[in-house]
């Protein structure tokens, strides 16, 4: 499939024009997609049972069903404790993606091909072209793009299980990538692969800062990740310029490759050293980014989803630079790009490109009453009383204004699969749609790559209650949202009860909603730092009842009112803040290890 641009001798243009061509074309490039895909794979074990051969496009529509990941988990399972035959792709499996969402409190595990990771490789070619027939003259500087690796497992077949991103910085198409102008970075590779993340965010910073004049980009994959870069600096700045200042790398970082790529650029540079110095001593750090990268033209940053909350902190510190979403992809599969990068976040539409995969799309009908943010499918594998299968629409059939949670058939073996994105199509590029980011179907709270839906809340919750019992206590109602006012952000809950409770039994309140949420929310808080103690607001008694008096007054159904268990209003959360009587704070971390490979077993939870 239509994917290389590395023979032309103007590798930006080429690259714009197979856009055009592949947009341009979108049906018939789908449709050779889906045959190359079910060419390659009819013979497997998952598809033979549905196919019995056929690779027709009538056939599969018809007999292949609508999945999520709790239907093809033993399937994967059984690749990762060593089953080498062609279970669901004709194709070796060369590795397992760890997705951000969870199944059984654990991880989800994607299979991935070698051929894979030239597709990745190709949606990452397009993005600069694109910036720069916006921004020309990006080839004249750098980026400061703050890249990190995160913790693997080796499972019982030999296979990695580790992040896509992971996957992706140690693969030989990142490592051994040719010089590309447009695509120079301060970090030394060296760097981005270092295993400790808190020398890793040092060194890259100290890079960074080494090259402030040459900077004229910054970023990192999401909003999150670089405004934990932004609270590093602020802690660790004085550091930083004594290291400049000296020229010497701190003892501390021991990483011997990551100590030598840095210690290979610096030198002892006093004047830079109280450059640096005079911005960061000053009280606000407002506009801190182009105060210390004077050349900076953008952030490159995903703030589309629940990245979103983090805008106005991104516009405090980076003094009202242009904020780019420049791609849309998963562990499952890299799906498109943005084609207007200077959009505004509320504007941003990803095209996506019909040869990553197969795309189908299922309607997402609205309640009466419904909104965006609360758009939803029926779970009983039929919308409106429709096989879910004789519902989906395929890619250029798509309608403008219409909601669609996205399914995808890939080449690794995924087939039909529910990704569980909540996409709004916004428009058309040539034949190919284009979709606003609006949700993740089930998510309630996220602030880095966590995503803790109602069910595991309402879990985590009432292994709390139970520590209320002695106390004679009760939890009257309880509703959640992500406070990101601060840096990490947290979790929040207000709480009513029934009496007052002294501080420590709220406190272990705290921690043992921590501790009984998924694996993802734990490593966030425990390995990565990346989210903050887990709070709960106690408020008054009857907050609830004024709660449902004021969405009643805003229109919500008497008869179908249900205490919303996520605020995201503005007005909603005043009122509940105003009735807050204490606050508490988890005092302890909670236990996280990497998942063990020998719990793979075709009956273990662990996906």
């Amino acid at each position: 499939m239509e994917m290389n641009i590395r023979c032309a001798k103007d590798k930006g243009e080429a690259a714009l024009q197979l856009i055009e061509n592949l947009t341009a074309r979108a049906g018939e490039v789908q449709r050779k997609v889906l045959y190359e895909i079910l060419t390659r794979n009819a013979g497997t074990e998952y598809l033979a049972k549905f196919l019995n051969g056929r690779i027709d496009y009538d056939s599969f529509k018809i007999n292949v069903p609508v999945v999520n990941y709790e239907d093809i988990k033993t399937y994967i399972q059984r690749i990762a404790n060593g089953d080498t035959s062609a279970i669901i792709s004709a194709e070796p499996i060369s590795e397992l993606l760890t997705s951000s969402g969870t199944s059984g409190g654990q991880p989800k595990i994607m299979p991935s091909i070698p051929e894979e990771l030239h597709r990745k490789t190709f949606l990452y070619s397009l993005l600069m072209p694109i910036m720069n027939k916006y921004i020309p003259g990006l080839d004249k500087g750098k980026g400061m793009y703050l890249q990190f690796i995160k913790a693997e497992v080796t499972t019982p077949s030999g296979l990695k299980a580790r992040p896509v991103l992971t996957s992706y910085y140690k693969s030989s198409n990142f490592r051994n990538r040719p010089f590309d102008k447009f695509n120079v970075n301060t970090s030394p590779d060296e760097t981005i692969l270092c295993p400790d993340s808190r020398q890793s965010m040092f060194c890259q910073l100290l890079c960074g800062l080494l090259q402030r004049d040459e900077v004229f980009r910054v970023g990192a994959v999401f909003a999150s990740a670089f405004l934990r870069a932004v609270k590093f600096l602020e802690e660790n700045w004085k550091e930083l310029c004594h290291n400049i200042r000296i020229g010497q790398l701190s003892d501390w970082i021991d990483d011997p490759p990551s100590r030598i790529a840095v210690m290979k650029m610096l030198s002892p540079n006093p004047q830079l050293a109280e450059e640096i110095h005079r911005e960061c001593s000053k009280k606000s750090w407002q506009g801190i980014i182009t105060r210390l990268w004077r050349k900076t033209i953008y952030i490159d940053v995903i703030v589309t989803g629940t990245m979103a909350q983090y805008i106005p902190t991104l516009d405090y510190y980076g003094g009202g630079l242009p904020l780019v979403s420049t791609m849309y992809a998963s562990s499952e599969c890299y799906f498109g790009v943005n084609l207007k990068p200077l959009s505004k976040p509320s504007e941003v539409s990803y095209t996506l490109l019909p040869n990553m995969a197969y795309f189908e799309f299922l309607p997402v009908h609205k309640e009466n009453g419904s909104t965006a943010e609360n758009l939803d499918l029926q779970s009983n594998g039929t919308t409106n009383g429709k096989k879910m299968e004789d519902e989906l629409v395929d890619l250029v059939d798509v309608k403008v204004g219409h909601y669609y949670e996205l399914v995808v058939t890939t080449y690794a073996g995924l087939y039909r699969y529910r990704v569980g994105d909540i996409l709004l199509v916004t428009g058309f590029y040539n034949r190919a749609p284009q979709f606003e980011f609006v949700y993740r179907r089930n998510v309630v709270l996220s602030i880095d790559t966590d995503k803790t839906n109602e069910e595991d809340l309402l879990k985590a919750v009432t292994n709390a209650k139970k520590l209320l019992e002695p106390f004679n206590a009760l939890l009257s109602e309880y509703t959640s949202y992500a406070d990101t006012s601060t840096l990490p952000g947290h979790y929040v809950l207000f709480w009513e009860l029934t009496t007052f409770l002294d501080a420590s039994v709220l406190e272990n309140c705290c921690s043992t909603i921590e501790e009984s949420l998924d694996y993802i929310y734990r490593r966030c808080r425990t390995r990565d730092k990346s989210i903050g103690p887990l709070e709960i607001r106690v408020v008054k008694a009857g907050t609830f009842d004024l709660l449902m008096d004021y969405c009643l007054n805003q229109g919500s159904s008497y008869n179908q009112y249900k205490t919303p268990r996520c605020i995201k209003s503005f007005h909603t959360l005043g009122l509940l803040n105003s009735r807050v009587t204490a606050s508490y704070f988890s005092k302890r971390l909670p236990s996280w290890t990497p998942y063990s490979p020998g719990s793979l077993n075709p009956n273990s939870q662990l996906h």
